[in-house]
């Protein structure tokens, strides 16, 4: 049997600096979201994690979603919602992941801008349809044609957080990469 010193040590795909790279993450969307509260639907979560998920793929955007929200939710309020929104950027985060991360640094900056908006749309879409399954509402359009002013403003959030957030968090993410 070999010694303890003679033994490589695994190198694990979570080294310290991934790690506390996504923690700081977690940290920036926990306190971009309970400082924008008071805004119905504009955060920057949203766009955290489509950068997040661009620079550096779908499981660390998943980690940060489920941090996030179970961290956040400790303070706004933990309920079934919780699950939902969960889910609903699970799937923000594969849409972004397997259609919009190919053409990442590609194609004109406008696109994900572009495609943010709509990220807000689509997390509405899918947190209405959770909700509504889970709640027992009857009538699924209606419920969803009441919160379109909603994923609106979320959509705008998202576009705008991702033209000032984008330009900052992706070299940072893109420097610490290389250092790892």
């Amino acid at each position: 049997m070999e010694s303890d010193r003679n033994v490589r040590p695994n190198k694990t795909k979570f080294s310290v600096r991934r790690m506390a790279l996504l923690s700081i993450l977690t940290a920036l969307c926990y306190v971009g979201r309970i400082v924008f509260q008071f805004i119905p639907n504009v955060q920057p979560v949203t766009a955290i994690l489509i950068i997040l998920t661009l620079t550096m793929g779908m499981a660390d955007g998943f980690i940060v979603a489920i941090l996030s929200i179970i961290l956040t939710n400790f303070l706004l309020g933990m309920g079934p919602w919780t699950i939902a929104q969960i889910a609903s950027f699970g799937v923000l985060i594969v849409v972004t992941g397997l259609v919009m991360k190919p053409f990442y640094k590609k194609v004109h900056k406008a696109y994900f801008v572009v495609f943010s908006f709509f990220g807000g749309i689509l997390y509405g879409f899918i947190i209405s349809l959770l909700t509504v399954k889970m709640m027992g509402i009857t009538n699924f359009w209606v419920y969803y044609a009441a919160g379109i002013p909603f994923d609106l403003l979320h959509g705008l959030g998202n576009a705008g957080f991702y033209l000032i957030l984008e330009p900052i968090l992706a070299p940072l993410v893109a420097a610490q990469l290389k250092k790892g």
